[in-house]
């Protein structure tokens, strides 16, 4: 009798901390991919970004590159892509990409670039005399 109790307390358990949210992120996905519209930037199962340019029902139509349509189902669909506001959060904070500076600025010699370390062995950490 204990043993029954300890094992329906074990399926208990595994479907509050495993089925259940698997099953939650399923609905979320799948309502996230009905509700995709046209001007929607998506990502497909095979990883190709595209925007949404036509819905008839179950298919779409998206462009990849200008000029470039293609036509898939919903089900092709992995992610709809959240509006960028990137320019908005720059703007916000004050700062913008253009204060970074130019990458080695005040690290005079901290980097390398590809043609010094190739003749110098430094890419695959050869020292110059040739050895590891």
């Amino acid at each position: 009798m204990a043993i029954l109790i300890i094992l329906a307390l074990m399926l208990g358990v595994m479907y509050v901390v495993m089925i259940r949210p698997q099953r939650q992120r399923q609905a979320e996905q799948q309502s996230t991919i009905e509700s995709a519209d046209v001007g929607d930037e998506i990502i497909t199962t095979g990883g190709i970004y595209g925007t949404i340019t036509e819905v008839e029902g179950d298919d779409v139509d998206v462009e990849l590159a200008p000029g470039i349509v293609v036509h898939m189902t919903r089900r092709a669909i992995a992610a709809v892509l959240p509006p960028e506001e990137e320019e908005e959060e720059d703007e916000l904070d004050g700062s913008s990409s253009d204060d970074a500076g130019e990458p080695g600025e005040g690290d005079e010699g901290a980097v390398m670039d590809h043609e010094d370390a190739v003749r110098s062995g430094a890419a695959d950490g050869v020292s110059e005399d040739g050895h590891r």
